[in-house]
């Protein structure tokens, strides 16, 4: 750019031989050059401003800089070309003038006002204003380089009077140039964060992070340091990365638990007139392990009635312990044996509680306190804090035990009581006792509870507990009795015990033994003398105590010549065959009478009666058909009877059997004609010998036909019938009884056709068969037996003319 003075003109050129030499020595590069000083105007810029020409034919490049050689040549040829500068303006301008940007200047221009400059391109006439005789440039607003950095405009400077263009169009660049008018900001917040307690100094507890959108690349708009405004002496921060640490040593949680901090963020490298912004980090102490626990009292009391239920919990016990979750969990236990013997505790880990449980049933009479020695241990422990324990704690807990007004005690838990059996009413059985466990000792009342078991055979006297039996006793009906025994105090009555008495029945000898005599006894017919038919044996319904069977024969009975008794002194005996060989025809039944003796006291015997059967045997004494045989001969039938019966039975089935497959034919025999749809072809045959053309109605088809069409069929009958008597009258006036072979086949045709015309008749043919014709016809018979012996001048082949027409015909 050149000054408006004529005096400015030697500096010019002073300048171009500066920057010719600038050019020959160092490579020139796109770019723009950065102004001097930031804190310079627009106008001071452009002073100290490099210019540069261009000319008018040159090929432009951004921001309009040239090579070296190009430059260098223009300058030895010099032409029309631009004189103007880098242009930069301040944001955020405020005055009552427009801001001066810079100034356009060609060397064509004479300073005659020939030359019109003109501007277009981003914010052209409405943002930047151009001079179009002097070329300055102004801005009609004040600008933001954080919405808009840099502008993009073109020149063009052209003849005032012919409108020729004096330079060719060029592009350049305004710049916005940044001001420190945006304070450090934090995107997110406020924050949270959270560190151990008790941390060593300089545990990294947050890192925070401002922003801020002024040019980090120009001045200190964007360099922010970081300080603590609130959390001391507790926390500090990093000027440069924000970071957030512990400056406080042994930071308790128990004492203080949430922490404010505030940090401020100051752009200008922290220098006065900076911005600045602040953010909040609500810091929260983490609970670690560092308190043990405390019961809060060394001594406690408890008072358990000595009614408590096994298992159930009496009573429940608390340590303190000011850690939070699993580093307040704690175990109880009980260090001395004697409470250790009556009571348990168990952990509730949700209340973080001891429950007290009983053991075993306590008796005020007995022991009337006990002392628990219960102890407290955190279960999660941290090793760095053992300096600080032990983490566990001791108290002593006292169990006075109440007095409570109990029911009875049985002196047992169960009796086993016993009477022998048919013992008269009232006999005695046993005694239960019971006391009253309390120091008042009150009576006691005893009765049977009869909602049980509902046995009424044994009572029980109130006072004394003594059982007797009611009725007398079976042991073979029930050998055991179950009984169950109330004891109340008199006193109180809904204190009640209750014990179970079982009696069992002694078995006295009552029942004599006997022998089953169900089971048929078999004889085989070979049996030989000596040897054993059957082994028996006794039944007795009393206890086997009593003593062995013993068999013997009734000594008042005759001697028994067939059979004798062995007894085997083993509660069992055999019976010996005393002869050689028996016969089933001869005898088939024996009787034995057997005595059984037991050995009670007193002994008692029965005589029982056995039947032997005589059987036939095969080898090895198997038995044949003695069933079968024995069945026969209770009957009274020998084997003769029975084969003659047998037979009748097989002649009576025969005589059936035929019976039902004759009616089965016969009833196979029904009419071809089954119902009015059946459309089959019928063959009706049938032996009645009719009289020839005298016997027309033997058969009448009609029947077979549709009832509404058998007047017009009858019609037609009588009409063929006169059609008939005309040629029988023409007949016999011939000589000769043979009739004309021509006037049969006619006579068929014509039949033939009245048959093939006729759509009215059942869809079948009709074929009567006559076996004799009768007598009186005057035509004569047409069957050819009666024909004369003279030959035939008909020739069979001409039946296979008629076809199946015959058929129809007849």
């Amino acid at each position: 750019m050149r000054l408006s003075s004529a005096a400015s003109c030697c500096l010019c050129l002073l300048l171009l031989l500066l920057l010719l030499l600038c050019l020959c020595v160092v490579p020139t590069t796109t770019g723009t050059p950065s102004p001097d000083s930031p804190a310079r105007t627009a106008a001071n810029q452009n002073q100290y401003q490099n210019q540069s020409y261009y000319s008018q034919n040159q090929t432009r490049t951004q921001n309009q800089t040239t090579p070296a050689d190009q430059d260098k040549d223009a300058h030895q040829r010099p032409k029309r070309g631009w004189i103007w500068n880098q242009f930069y303006v301040l944001e955020e301008h405020i005055g009552p003038e427009a801001q001066h940007v810079g100034k356009l200047h060609s060397n064509s221009d004479k300073g005659d006002g020939s030359v019109r400059y003109l501007l277009s391109g981003e914010g052209a006439g409405t943002i930047f204003i151009i001079n179009e005789v002097t070329g300055d440039i102004h801005t009609t607003k004040s600008l933001d380089r954080e919405k808009k950095s840099h502008y993009v405009l073109h020149a063009q400077a052209i003849d005032r009077h012919t409108n020729r263009a004096l330079e060719p169009e060029s592009e350049f660049i305004i710049k916005v140039q940044d001001v420190n008018d945006n304070a450090p900001k934090f995107p997110d917040g406020p924050f949270t964060a959270s560190v151990p307690e008790m941390a060593d100094i300089g545990t990294s507890v947050f890192q925070i992070t401002a922003t801020d959108a002024d040019d980090p690349t120009y001045g200190n708009s964007a360099r922010i340091v970081y300080s603590i405004l609130q959390g001391h002496p507790y926390f500090s921060v990093d000027p440069k990365t924000g970071i957030i640490r512990t400056a406080l040593a042994n930071m308790d949680r128990e004492a203080r638990e949430l922490y404010t901090v505030v940090i401020q963020a100051k752009d200008m490298a922290g220098q006065v007139g900076g911005l600045s912004g602040s953010a909040t980090i609500n810091v929260t102490l983490t609970d670690v392990n560092d308190n043990p626990p405390r019961f809060p009292q060394k001594n406690y009391q408890l008072y358990v009635p000595e009614s408590a239920q096994v298992g159930k919990a009496v009573g429940k016990i608390k340590a303190n312990d000011d850690d939070l979750g699993i580093n307040a969990e704690m175990t109880y236990r009980i260090t001395n044996s004697e409470g250790a013997a009556f009571f348990d505790v168990a952990n509730d880990s949700d209340k973080k509680e001891g429950v007290i449980l009983l053991k075993k049933h306590l008796d005020y009479e007995k022991k009337k306190a006990y002392t628990l020695h219960i102890e407290g241990v955190n279960t999660h422990l941290d090793p760095r804090f053992f300096h600080l324990g032990p983490f566990k704690d001791t108290t002593i807990l006292k169990i006075i035990i109440g007095d409570v007004d109990e029911a009875p005690v049985f002196t047992m838990d169960y009796y086993i009581l016993d009477v022998y059996e048919n013992a008269p009413t009232g006999t005695e059985v046993g005694m239960v006792t019971a006391q009253d466990p309390d120091s008042t000792r009150s009576a006691v009342r005893y009765s049977i509870d009869q909602t049980s078991q509902g046995d009424t055979s044994f009572g029980i006297d109130a006072h004394t507990g003594l059982i007797t039996t009611n009725q007398m006793l079976d042991r073979e009906e029930a050998a055991w009795h179950n009984i169950t025994v109330m004891a109340s105090e008199i006193d109180n009555p809904s204190l009640v015990s209750y014990v179970p008495v079982t009696v069992q029945i002694l078995d006295v000898n009552d029942n004599a033994p006997f022998i089953d005599t169900e089971n048929d006894i078999i004889v085989c017919e070979t049996s030989r003398v000596g040897s054993v038919i059957q082994m028996i044996k006794a039944t007795d319904r009393d206890n086997f105590a009593n003593g062995h069977f013993s068999f013997t024969l009734p000594s008042d009975s005759a001697a028994n010549p067939n059979f004798t008794l062995k007894d085997n002194e083993d509660n069992s005996a055999s019976i010996l065959s005393q002869r050689r060989g028996f016969s089933q025809a001869e005898q088939e039944l024996y009787q034995l009478a057997v005595e059984v003796k037991d050995g009670g006291e007193p002994a008692l015997s029965s005589t029982s009666t056995l039947t032997l059967h005589v059987c036939p045997c095969q080898r090895g004494g198997r038995l044949r058909a003695c069933r079968a045989q024995a069945f026969l001969s209770s009957a009274g039938l020998s084997t003769g009877a029975l084969i003659a019966i047998l037979l009748c039975i097989i002649i009576l089935l025969a005589i059936v059997v035929l019976f039902v497959t004759l009616r089965n034919k016969k009833r196979k025999k029904e009419s071809l004609i089954i119902s009015e749809e059946d459309v089959r072809e019928n063959v009706v045959t049938y032996d009645d010998e009719g009289g020839g053309e005298e016997d027309t109605e033997a058969f009448d088809i009609v029947a077979l036909r549709n009832p509404a069409t058998a007047e017009e069929l009858r019609l037609r009958r009588e009409a063929l019938s006169q059609a008939w008597e005309m040629a029988a009258a023409a007949g016999a006036m011939c000589s000769s009884p043979v009739l004309d072979n021509e006037d049969i086949h006619r006579v068929i045709k014509e039949r033939v056709v009245v048959a093939d015309r006729d759509t009215r008749g059942p869809p079948y043919d009709s074929l009567q068969t006559y076996a004799y014709e009768g007598r009186g016809s005057p035509t004569g018979s047409i069957s050819s037996l009666d024909l004369p012996g003279a030959p035939s001048e008909l020739d069979p082949g001409d039946l296979e003319d008629w076809g199946l027409h015959t058929g129809q015909a007849f």
